[in-house]
């Protein structure tokens, strides 16, 4: 296989605005907009984090569609930051819950699990 196996991701969400503030202050990140491939769909819209197809890693978006809730589900996405005790900790100030404060995971760094405001768990990798 020449590709990492995780090509695109998408966190489902109830109220974009509030998903979307909560992501850019935990992550940093600024979230662009999605257009939908063959126009408008009514009742979705999708917020992109930032990425290039030719960088390592996947990249995805938020996604608000009828129909498709938000909440744990069994699928946990990583976040790659610093320090992921900064993180978590702007997860908890801007209305989200840390599920497990930092931990060790041997040689593969550490580890931190969030809920966002949404109630999707998520999780933060850094090697420090």
């Amino acid at each position: 296989m020449t590709m990492n196996p995780v090509g695109w991701f998408e966190i489902y969400v109830q109220d974009m605005p509030r998903a979307k503030a909560f992501y850019e202050a935990v992550l940093g990140y600024q979230l662009q907009p999605l257009p939908m491939p063959g126009g408008e769909q009514p009742g979705m819209e999708m917020w992109s984090f930032p990425g290039a197809m030719d960088n390592a890693g996947a990249t995805g978006s938020l996604v608000r569609m009828p129909g498709c809730p938000s909440g744990g589900g069994g699928t946990l996405i990583y976040f790659a930051c610093e320090d992921c005790a900064e993180q978590a900790a702007r997860a908890a100030k801007h209305g989200g819950s840390i599920h497990r404060e930092k931990f060790a995971i041997g040689p593969y760094g550490f580890i931190a699990l969030a809920t966002d405001t949404e109630g999707n768990m998520f999780g933060l990798h850094s090697m420090k």
